[in-house]
């Protein structure tokens, strides 16, 4: 006997009852993401593999050292499937010629991403995202227009107890002078770091700061901030969007720690946060990457955007006791008597389909009893069962049996669809 196949580690079935929660967010996004003004785009799954190379950046060391599904095409060019959207996005943007459109472009896509990495609450190694992004635009509104979509997204789902995280990780100008002084702070306690955060120290510095090992905690709190060492550009870049969020009466926290994980953010990055998940607090998270294009070959451009998992919105749903709609039940079900009442009923659930009425035929290869098919409509919750036999199709008529009690009758075949639509309206 052969072994069973199982799925793939870190992937899962989406399966019908936690289906209900994936149509329910991406509904609620694509609604929000209308409302402000965000157009649709798919972009390809693979991706060349130099544009994550230069454009998450080497020191991004869970995306390009380690967690990145690569292959060698047989002309020996790398493909990688994405393990991010951003850069897929700016990548578009240049190649599609999108700079000539009006500024700034509004984008916004629903799809997989993929990361080898260990599978935990809420994320796994196959990935949904919900991704929103701004290109061509650097006002500090555009970074407040991202987080609060982000948040009304949860918001709009029935979520509770959220907060935004803050912080700004300066520009390519301020930045490298900041990590020389946080290099020289935490090079003073290179005795209480993981072997990790020496990793991340010689490859991202800024990395040791969302670091999660023991005692980093009680280091970290004597660290520099980075607000402290921001330039004058950067400085009213943050203040702008403090400032907004004020405006909206929008709590923050400013969190010195909060950095991502990816090379090309700049200025604004922020996560929203929910109690409860797992071992992570984030939500979300996202920011601005001004340099992205430049480091993939293209022309200066602004960006600002955010991604979300729809696995982690599910199970924080779960967890707040959000329960999606559950769709009516199909109410008609089609028995028969096999013969020539079976292909009136094909035709006849067919027809009821193309009127709009949500109908299930009754298969009965080799024949079945009518007593098996009023079971089946039982089953499925229907509330009329359609039965054709001999007498009826030779009449013209269908009897309806009512489910939830009351007395069968017989309806005209040509008059079915509109008693239908005036029984189930009752």
């Amino acid at each position: 006997m052969s072994t069973q196949i199982q799925r793939v580690t870190g992937m899962q079935d989406v399966l019908p009852e936690d289906r209900r929660y994936w149509d329910m967010i991406t509904a609620a996004a694509e609604n929000l993401a209308w409302r402000y003004g965000f157009q649709r785009v798919d972009l390809p799954i693979l991706e060349s593999t130099d544009l994550f190379v230069r454009g998450v950046g080497t020191g991004s060391d869970f995306f390009v050292q380690k967690e990145m599904y690569t292959l060698v095409e047989p002309d020996g060019s790398s493909i990688t499937l994405r393990p991010e959207f951003t850069a897929g996005f700016v990548r578009a943007y240049i190649q599609n010629g999108m700079a000539s459109w009006p500024q700034p472009v509004k984008l916004y896509t629903i799809g997989p991403s993929f990361r080898r990495e260990r599978p935990q609450a809420g994320r796994l190694r196959q990935h949904s995202q919900f991704n929103a992004e701004i290109l061509g635009e650097e006002d500090p509104a555009a970074d407040v227009e991202v987080m609060m979509l982000a948040m009304n997204l949860y918001r709009s789902l029935g979520f509770r107890e959220l907060t935004f995280q803050l912080n700004s990780t300066g520009c390519r100008e301020c930045k490298p002078a900041y990590i020389d002084k946080l290099k020289e702070y935490i090079n003073h306690h290179l005795d209480r770091l993981a072997d990790i955060d020496k990793e991340r120290l010689g490859k991202n510095p800024l990395r040791v700061l969302d670091s999660k090992e023991p005692g980093m905690d009680e280091l970290l709190a004597g660290a520099p901030h980075i607000v402290d060492h921001l330039c004058d550009d950067c400085r009213a870049h943050f203040a702008d969007v403090r400032r907004l969020l004020d405006t909206l009466g929008q709590s923050y926290s400013i969190n010195f720690r909060l950095v991502r994980g990816i090379d090309y953010y700049t200025k604004t990055v922020f996560e929203v946060w929910q109690s409860g998940i797992g071992a992570q607090a984030a939500m979300c998270g996202g920011g601005r990457y001004d340099g992205l294009a430049e480091d993939i070959g293209g022309p200066p451009t602004p960006g600002v955007g955010f991604g979300s998992g729809i696995e982690r919105i599910v199970l924080g749903m779960k967890e707040q006791g959000i329960e999606p709609l559950t769709p009516p039940p199909v109410p008609v079900l089609v028995a028969h008597f096999g013969g020539a009442t079976k292909d009136a009923a094909v035709g006849l659930v067919f027809r009821l389909r193309e009127a709009d009425i949500g109908a299930r035929l009754a298969f009965a290869r080799g024949g079945r009893s009518m007593k098996s098919q009023m079971r089946e409509a039982d089953r499925h919750a229907a509330r009329y069962v359609l039965i054709l036999g001999e007498d009826e199709l030779a009449e013209g008529m269908v009897a309806v049996r009512p489910l939830a009690g009351g007395e069968q009758t017989r309806v005209p075949l040509g008059e079915i669809d509109g008693w239908l639509v005036s029984a189930l309206a009752g």
